[in-house]
């Protein structure tokens, strides 16, 4: 007998699996659930998975084993036109023979819905969007920032309860697209729509998202609001996919009190936080966040773990400094320093004596 949905859950995957060929797994026992007016996104590598769990909930692929539920309801045997839910693509998948407003109406036909409910319906969607003038358009005859808001927009006006994004603003420039995903998050909760979204954008699926699930080889790694995942991966993975990350391999030499004593690869003993380790005698890499080390005295915490370094090139960043360093061994030690008032790019071959909290530390799994 199936075991009963999760009453709070709004979307659901239960134990799904997909394989192509039957023998290779390209989603493995998935569970997710989503509450009502989440914007929840699936992130990873080409070929982790997440735009596959994206077409199984759509209906454009069928699960391999495992049940797909939407408001309690099992809709692993519903046709993806049944399912009332409302998609946006990259490639914005607009009629070209027909104009805007066409192309937002067509979805409100195929529902049997009235004519002036159609319109009505039609400019509400095109002035959430700001595309209220463009109605009689064709999609030729827009930019593609425009072409994208009245795909949107067509997700958006059959008012359905649950809208899936497939990378939708990866054609954008980077302008543009900054403003979309604004654009995208604001009418979502403005609207209280559950959002599921595909990307393989990090800062995409930070700056949007309520949750983020962390896709790779099939699994989800780990599911978090976004701060979390940045600031606290459960492993080495997650560290190294969710921002910019230094990591240098040691062996743990002692764990004590929430804390461990590693002895770096280059002999250095420093502290971290145990994340994902095995134990005493276990490899381990610390993870160590580019913007958290320092190197004016005045800056480094009370308490922190100081380390040699030598500067191997800065690249100046406009409101930044990104400095490589050589650190215990390693010479892709990443620095990250505020371009502040009076401040000097630091020269290759200069010495320094750099520095991080010891909280900011974290050992994981060797990958």
């Amino acid at each position: 007998m199936a075991k009963a949905g999760n009453d709070a859950a709004f979307v659901e995957f239960e134990r799904v699996q997909k394989s192509y060929d039957g023998e290779t797994l390209v989603v493995k026992d998935l569970n997710l659930s989503m509450p009502k007016g989440e914007f929840l996104t699936m992130l990873g590598p080409s070929g982790s998975g997440k735009t596959t769990c994206l077409m199984m909930l759509a209906g454009f692929e069928t699960a391999t084993h495992g049940a797909i539920r939407l408001n309690g309801k099992s809709i692993n045997d519903i046709p993806p036109h049944k399912r009332g839910i409302g998609m946006v693509f990259q490639n914005y998948a607009l009629f070209p023979h027909m104009s805007v407003a066409e192309n937002l109406a067509f979805p409100l036909e195929v529902r049997n819905i009235g004519k002036s409910d159609r319109e009505a319906k039609v400019k509400r969607a095109l002035d959430m969007v700001q595309m209220g003038t463009f109605g009689s358009r064709r999609p030729a005859q827009l930019s593609g920032g425009q072409q994208q808001r009245v795909a949107l927009a067509r997700a958006l006006v059959f008012e359905p309860e649950l809208v899936l994004m497939d990378e939708p603003l990866g054609a954008l420039d980077k302008q543009l697209r900054e403003h979309m995903q604004f654009e995208i998050t604001r009418l979502a909760h403005d609207l209280g729509i559950t959002t599921v979204y595909v990307t393989h954008d990090q800062t995409e699926a930070l700056t949007m998202s309520d949750r983020v699930a962390v896709f790779n080889d099939g699994v989800i790694q780990q599911l978090a609001p976004p701060d979390a995942l940045y600031e606290a991966p459960v492993n080495s993975f997650v560290a190294q996919f969710i921002g910019e990350n230094n990591k240098l391999p040691g062996k743990v030499e002692e764990i004590k009190d929430g804390r461990a004593l590693v002895r770096l690869d280059s002999g250095e003993l420093i502290d971290a936080t145990p994340v994902n380790v095995d134990g005493v005698g276990s490899k381990t890499l610390v993870s160590i966040r580019p913007e958290r080390v320092e190197f004016k005295p005045d800056l480094i915490p009370e308490g922190a773990h100081t380390i040699e370094a030598q500067v191997l090139e800065s690249i100046y960043m406009g409101d930044s400094f990104r400095t490589r360093l050589r650190v215990a061994g390693s010479d892709n030690f990443i620095m990250k320093s505020r371009n502040a008032s009076g401040q000097t790019r630091l020269s290759a071959g200069e010495k320094i004596t750099i520095g991080w909290s010891p909280r900011d530390a974290r050992a994981l799994d060797p990958l």
